[in-house]
């Protein structure tokens, strides 16, 4: 527990929030945390709430669920119905919402929907059973690539034919840039996330803080850490500098795991990849590489055609580019409830519109005094 606790510390986070109000003496400043879990830890312990007015925090593209697309969704829901198949996930996809159902609704129809807690647990499954197609749904950001780049190189050095992967990763440095690019784009700094960081380390970054004049510090997840990367952006901001910092150097180093990037250079290739509720961004993802064709999903149940509109109701796109609330859409809390989701922020672990919904933030939050103890308190 050492290390949790020392991360909650209430006295070190009233110095950390007496510092960023002593330093955001101009602004206002933007900053947007790109990971989902940041964004429930910020909700959950009122960080939001604790900083200046001239500080203000927006929710980025950062849960994986959430920006999957609702044709790769599609995709799932079909292979998953066929009767030869068992389709196998992480737990957090199975209530994501496709065309009219859900993978726990394939499951309720009789498909052989699976939960399990690695790529390689699907892959077992494989040599388990012969007489069936096992398919593992990849999806995620840097941070489990390389275990499912691992999965399929293993699949080949077993000589196991009957395991496939549907992959859905996607890559963040090109979401900043798209972000940063767009012409109604109010964000001036980044919370960079610290397991993708950990991964790919941060040399993809200073460029981007170069050409968008944007500070971009990594953090981790817990509220000292959050805060401390607040208050290395907002210092940036009022210096009107832009460099690339590590906040999280306890686990992020600056050429990341050569490990796992190895094993990702050589199962996947880079390529465009479609956002729900934003388009496609180019060279935002992977896809397998020619050598591992094979073990495609798309290509081996003949899916790749299949497109997909995305619902009008549905304002997530918007959330995922910070540019509303999840509380400023129509739908929340209304039409859209973790029951009766209209878009994967409403049920994913990570979305924000889950962590608006969670924790109760269902009107414009107001400014309000706060102690420290109260935005660290576990709960």
């Amino acid at each position: 527990m050492k290390y949790i606790e020392e991360f909650h510390d209430p006295e070190l986070a009233r110095r950390l929030l007496d510092d960023i109000h002593a330093t955001a003496v101009t602004g206002p400043w933007a900053l947007m945390e790109v990971c989902g879990g940041q964004t429930h830890s910020i909700i959950r312990h009122g960080i939001d709430q604790l900083l200046p007015d001239t500080v203000e925090l927006i929710h980025g593209p950062g849960c994986p669920v959430c920006v999957t697309p609702l044709e790769m969704i599609d995709k799932a829901l079909e292979i998953a119905s066929r009767p030869d198949v068992i389709f196998c996930s992480f737990g957090d996809m199975l209530r994501v919402p496709g065309t009219g159902r859900d993978l726990f609704r394939v499951r309720g129809e009789g498909g052989d929907v699976r939960v399990v807690y690695s790529p390689m647990d699907a892959l077992e499954l494989a040599r388990r059973h012969p007489e069936k197609e096992v398919v593992f749904f990849g999806i995620g950001f840097e941070t489990t690539a390389p275990a499912n780049a691992m999965t399929v190189h293993e699949a080949r050095r077993l000589g196991v034919r009957n395991f496939s992967l549907l992959v859905s990763h996607v890559r963040v440095p090109p979401a900043v840039e798209a972000i940063m690019g767009a012409p109604d784009c109010r964000v001036q700094a980044f919370l960079a996330a610290g397991h993708v960081c950990s991964v790919m380390g941060t040399r993809e970054y200073p460029p981007l803080a170069e050409r968008h004049k944007a500070p971009i510090v990594v953090t981790g997840f817990e509220p000292l850490d959050i805060l401390e990367g607040v208050r290395r952006a907002v210092r940036q901001l009022e210096r009107g500098e832009h460099r690339v910092e590590n906040a999280y150097a306890r686990a992020v180093r600056e050429e990341g795991n050569p490990v796992a990037l190895r094993m990702i250079e050589a199962v996947f290739e880079v390529a465009d990849r479609a956002w729900r509720g934003i388009g496609v961004i180019p060279g935002s993802g992977w896809r397998l590489a020619e050598a591992f064709w094979e073990y495609d999903a798309e290509r081996r149940f003949d899916v790749e055609s299949m497109h997909t509109a995305e619902p009008t109701m549905c304002r997530s796109g918007e959330v995922l580019q910070g540019l509303i609330k999840p509380h400023e859409c129509e739908a929340f809390g209304v039409a859209c409830t973790p029951r009766t989701p209209l878009g994967a922020t409403m049920v994913s672990s990570e979305g924000a519109c889950a962590a608006y919904y969670l924790y109760r933030r269902l009107d414009a939050p107001a400014r309000r005094p706060a102690t420290a103890q109260e935005a660290t308190t576990v709960g």
